[in-house]
């Protein structure tokens, strides 16, 4: 499922500091930390619909990169991302544009890249979905490629299927980060979410985060002159750095 606001937002100032690369023939946005890093350990950014182009994609890859994560960001769209400049525009159509890129088309490049990764010696993948980055994430999980799984606001996850097909066959430990308003994961899923793999009833590890005030694209495409959504933001953000570094060592 998707939603409106799985098509909106407010694009967010800044220059980004990482550099387009090929890696395994596919197209990524690479963000680098300064200094020394742990070469063996990879974030895959896995992007809302706007992808490589969204300027706030590509500062939060960077942010991630400040906190000592070589982070690559792939093309989902093989250069057919939604404009960023289309934010909002009730004439684009949603459903061509979703028919285009369903799982067929983007698991063959998430292969790629992670093949590519790996034959480079990385050995640690976390991933961080957002909207549309869910279901890819899910997919290295349960392929048993990712060690940790992030997702905030998550599009086309089925409650309970893939809630119980994760907590059945991945070991990967999972964070969410949730919202207050968010049709693709309404609380209801939320609470599913909770009761399926909380209180230690996934033994790898699950969270989740909850927002008030915020609605679906807040991690990333949120309104920041809103106090509640800059706060959602930049807190799923820090829960997010916090996740990879305390399963770090896996």
């Amino acid at each position: 499922m998707s939603c409106d606001e799985c098509f909106k937002g407010v694009r967010h100032e800044g220059q980004p500091e990482g550099r387009i690369e090929q890696i395994g023939g596919i197209e990524c946005y690479v963000a680098t930390p300064a200094g020394d890093y742990d070469k063996s350990k990879v974030v895959l950014f896995l992007t809302d619909v706007f992808g490589i182009p969204l300027v706030n994609n590509k500062l939060l890859a960077d942010d991630f990169a400040r906190n000592g994560f070589r982070t690559v960001m792939p093309d989902l769209f093989n250069g057919d991302a939604r404009p960023a400049d289309s934010m909002g525009n009730q004439n684009f159509d949603r459903a061509a544009w979703t028919a285009k890129h369903g799982p067929d088309s983007w698991k063959p490049i998430l292969d790629a890249v992670v093949d590519a990764l790996q034959a480079d010696g990385v050995t640690w993948i976390g991933t961080t979905g957002y909207c549309f980055g869910a279901p890819p994430a899910w997919y290295l999980a349960l392929k048993g490629v990712s060690k940790v799984t992030v997702v905030s606001h998550p599009s086309r996850l089925r409650a309970p299927e893939d809630l119980e097909e994760y907590r059945d066959k991945v070991k990967a430990p999972l964070l969410i980060n949730s919202c207050e308003n968010d049709p693709t994961f309404p609380q209801d899923a939320q609470a599913m979410a909770d009761e399926l793999l909380g209180g230690g009833k996934f033994a790898p590890g699950y969270e989740r985060t909850y927002w008030d005030g915020c609605t679906h694209g807040f991690a990333v495409r949120g309104d920041l002159s809103n106090p509640k959504i800059k706060a959602g933001k930049e807190g799923a953000f820090e829960a997010t750095v916090k996740f990879f570094k305390r399963y770090q060592h896996l």
